[in-house]
């Protein structure tokens, strides 16, 4: 029965690592959480968001992009105010790069 747990729970796992890969997020938290909830954690990973798809900012200090929800820069460790205007999501910036 052990046997059997670890196999779906593995399987599970990757799959959840695989959709949250895909999304811009962490393989390997995504592994985790489908590891450890079974079938859920995949159906959770599928329903999450699409990190590409956050509206971002741009820091004032070193001008680094990130997204708008992001309270600190992940470079200099600025304390970000919300923004009077955000920068499109990186998916779109993409398509328009494509043509």
């Amino acid at each position: 029965m052990t046997v059997e747990y670890l196999i779906i729970a593995s399987v599970s796992g990757m799959w959840a690592g695989f959709i949250g890969r895909s999304k811009g997020s962490s393989p390997v938290i995504w592994f985790c959480i489908g590891a450890i909830v079974p079938f859920l954690g995949v159906l959770i990973a599928v329903l999450y968001r699409h990190e590409t798809d956050e509206l971002r900012r741009q820091c004032p200090t070193c001008g680094k992009v990130v997204p708008i929800h992001d309270a600190l820069c992940t470079r200099c460790g600025t304390e970000l105010e919300f923004p009077d205007f955000a920068i499109e999501p990186a998916s779109a910036a993409a398509r328009y790069q494509q043509t």
